[in-house]
């Protein structure tokens, strides 16, 4: 019996909408980053990218829980000498909500090419509304 192998003609990719609002920010970034990389495709090959499309609405409700609101830190580096810059979770959410459902995702995928070609079929939105209607994205539960 012969092993199947993904190949870039076998692959179909679909649309998965995960409504973020009150929901859980670590239950939400798990369910979108095993969408992003196929793991629930019974086609699912670890050397290719067999994940679908995601898009997640409402990331400005998302919820933390216990102290993260407050505790939570994220960090990034200019590149120059004391360039490391950190704001708490409560500030990103105020300057930039997306960012929190990004990076949570981002640091459940693979640090690696493939891993940034997953990353990109990834569409946050902090509000309801997207631009992705036409692709007829099914909905997601997450709990």
């Amino acid at each position: 019996m012969k092993s199947f192998t993904a190949t870039p003609k076998t692959i179909q990719r679909r649309w998965h909408l995960i409504d973020a609002q009150d929901k859980v920010l670590g239950r939400i970034a798990t369910e979108a980053a095993r969408l992003l990389q196929g793991k629930h495709k019974p086609t699912y090959t670890p050397s290719m990218d067999t994940g679908d499309h995601v898009i997640v609405v409402n990331a400005a409700r998302v919820r933390l829980t216990g102290a993260k609101e407050d505790q939570k830190i994220y960090r990034r580096h200019s590149g120059y000498e004391g360039g490391l810059r950190e704001e708490r979770a409560k500030d990103v959410r105020q300057k930039r909500p997306v960012r929190l459902v990004e990076e949570a995702v981002r640091g459940m995928l693979p640090k690696t090419t493939l891993g940034d070609a997953m990353y990109r079929k990834l569409k946050v939105y902090a509000g309801g509304d997207h631009p992705h209607a036409a692709q007829k994205p099914t909905q997601r539960e997450v709990s």
